[in-house]
């Protein structure tokens, strides 16, 4: 096995004096993250030089095993979870939620967290009335908008006189006037972020039920950040608003979980003063100080403090936070976003350079977590394929797939307990839905993802033979794999059970033959592809050949895997993104939650 590691390692093709069978082993030193350096022809059209060993034939054959004894890593069942931006307020959304598409589209993804939160958090101040029209005199003169929030009145009305979760289906000259509002809106939210100068926000107790209303019905349990930017004089934290938000909530009963501020390395740039993460930290004190002091929210979870990509000056403000505030919080959270989204092309998407971004960070996070709370949960919240709202056609298209899978398997072989994905539903090109409710791409990989994937992590054993690079010329892994225990809520399949997701960034395919304890197995293949003539640009996708669409308002599709025989090799086709579920493995690992 010394001798087959060495020549992996390497990258030299093994001579045909290796023993048979040995090709099937790996050492257990390699990478949980099955990740192999095969040649990357992006940018380098001209075909590189082959060595072919004795007897081999055609394409590079790739033998795959995974370690079912036990998991290497146990992530939370809430692993992938959902964000919504305070910009729904502002461009009405937020009115929409109690949609029965859009609730269904969200029960498809729990398990999960919803987390309130964005860059307009800090900007963000509570008002407890129930009708925000009348409080300020009325819609105004303008017949249009007087009739359609009138519409919305009569709509909230509607809801209040339904008993339990409530649910909507909204007339569609309603949607049609609202996506007017929202398009005009989004040219004021998208200067406000390029400005980063931003207009507070009010939440009124209604929208507060709206968005509770959404969450329950979804589902899904939510997270509130509370505003940080509320000082005192003395540059400490004032919670008088926070304190009326939280007695009012109370008073619901609403099971919330609680964040303050977003981003605090930016608040310089915000407002002209920065925050320490020493002040930081007793401010989180003082929040769960007041939590406790709220019976309702007395064992209330706090996280925090959702610091932004860890430079030099954020690693700083961590680690004094650390200092102080450590062990107040449940979990240590920061946010990421891997490109800038005014200046992002489709090609930035099969980067694997920029796919390994994250695995520094995840080290950083990890070292300033350890140095002071050993064990300390770690979630990334926030994160998404592109900044600045995201580009249409780019972020919210088949290609930006492949950022997303591969970051949901990175973190989960690395640890981290939960990610959470901006944004379920956006004025930006970052969501999962769209604005006519329809999903997009990474909303399916994201269903797929739910519905396959459990939270117990397995290590992957992998050998193949391995074609001779260029001199000088560096191999980037383009063929990543990633293996779980079958979700236990999926019901197709017997506990013990193995699924595998698989992203080829090739552009040609690739094979891969199961071996060892998945030898021989009856294997389900999930094989999602772009659908229609824009290719990797296309907003649509198919499961194995099959369109995918909503049935109805109520009705997400059944996903039909497609039935691989015993022994069958794998063919992975070019530049994709696919699930397999091993079947009957008997996974020690997996026969037990």
């Amino acid at each position: 096995s010394e001798l087959i590691r060495g020549f992996l390692l390497s990258g030299m093709p093994c001579p045909s004096s290796c023993p048979p069978g040995l090709l099937a082993l790996m050492a257990p030193g390699l990478a949980l993250m099955a990740t192999f350096s095969l040649p990357s022809q992006a940018g380098d059209r001209r075909a590189l030089p082959v060595e072919k060993p004795p007897g081999v034939k055609g394409r590079t054959l790739i033998l795959l095993d995974v370690n079912t004894k036990s998991p290497v890593r146990i992530i939370s069942e809430n692993f992938l979870s959902l964000q919504l931006d305070p910009s729904i307020i502002h461009d009405g959304w937020l009115d929409f939620l109690s949609s029965r598409r859009l609730v269904t589209l969200a029960r498809g993804l729990a398990p999960a967290f919803l987390r309130f939160a964005g860059k307009r958090t800090d900007f963000l101040q509570f008002h407890n009335v129930k009708n925000p029209a009348k409080s300020r005199g009325g819609p105004g003169p303008d017949y249009y908008l007087k009739n359609y929030e009138d519409d919305i009145v009569r709509s909230d009305i509607a809801l209040d006189k339904q008993k339990g979760c409530k649910i909507a289906q909204h007339p569609d000259i309603m949607l049609e006037l609202q996506r007017e509002k929202a398009a005009q809106m989004h040219l004021v939210l998208l200067k406000e972020q390029f400005s980063n100068t931003y207009s507070n926000l009010t939440l009124t107790a209604r929208s507060l039920d709206k968005l509770y209303n959404f969450a329950d019905c979804s589902g899904l349990h939510l997270i509130f950040a509370l505003n940080a930017l509320r000082r005192n004089p003395n540059n400490s934290w004032n919670s008088s608003n926070a304190l009326s938000l939280l007695k009012y909530s109370a008073s619901k009963k609403y099971n919330i979980s609680w964040e303050l501020g977003n981003e605090p390395n930016n608040y310089r740039t915000l407002i002209g003063r920065s925050v320490n993460g020493s002040q930081l930290g007793k401010d989180y004190i003082q929040l769960r100080s007041l939590l406790q002091l709220i019976r309702t929210y007395s064992r209330a979870n706090l996280y925090g403090p959702n610091i932004g990509r860890p430079r030099k000056n954020v690693i700083t403000l961590l680690e004094g936070f650390m200092k102080v505030a450590g062990s107040t919080v449940d979990a240590v959270t920061w946010q990421h976003y891997y490109i800038d989204g005014r200046v992002a092309k489709v090609t930035d998407f099969l980067k694997t350079r920029l796919l390994d971004t994250l695995s520094d960070q995840i080290r950083k996070i990890q070292k300033v977590v350890n140095t002071y709370t050993p064990g300390k949960k770690i979630w990334l919240e926030g994160v998404g394929t592109t900044s600045s709202g995201g580009m249409n056609n780019l972020s919210d298209s088949y290609a930006a797939g492949f950022l997303w899978l591969n970051t949901l398997g990175l973190l989960a072989s690395q640890g981290i307990d939960v990610v959470v994905r901006h944004s379920f539903l956006d004025h930006g090109h970052n969501h999962l839905v769209d604005q006519n409710f329809n999903p997009l791409p990474d909303y399916w990989l994201s269903l797929l993802y739910k519905r396959l994937i459990g939270p117990k992590v397995l290590a992957i054993h992998v050998a193949g033979l391995q074609r001779k690079p260029r001199p000088g010329r560096v191999i980037r892994d383009k063929l990543r794999i990633y293996a779980h225990c079958t979700s236990y809520h999926n019901h197709n399949y017997v506990r013990g059970s193995i699924t595998l997701y698989i992203i080829n960034l090739h552009r040609s395919r690739k094979k891969i033959k199961l071996a060892g304890t998945l030898r021989d197995k009856i294997v389900h293949q999930y094989l999602l592809q772009p659908y229609g003539k824009d290719g990797l640009h296309s907003k649509l996708v198919q499961l194995n050949g099959q369109p995918l669409a909503m049935v109805d308002d109520g009705t997400l599709p059944e996903l039909k895997p497609r039935p691989l025989r015993a022994g069958r090799t794998l063919v992975i086709p070019p530049l994709t993104m696919s699930f397999y579920v091993v079947k009957n493995v008997n996974a020690l690992a997996c026969r037990y939650r």
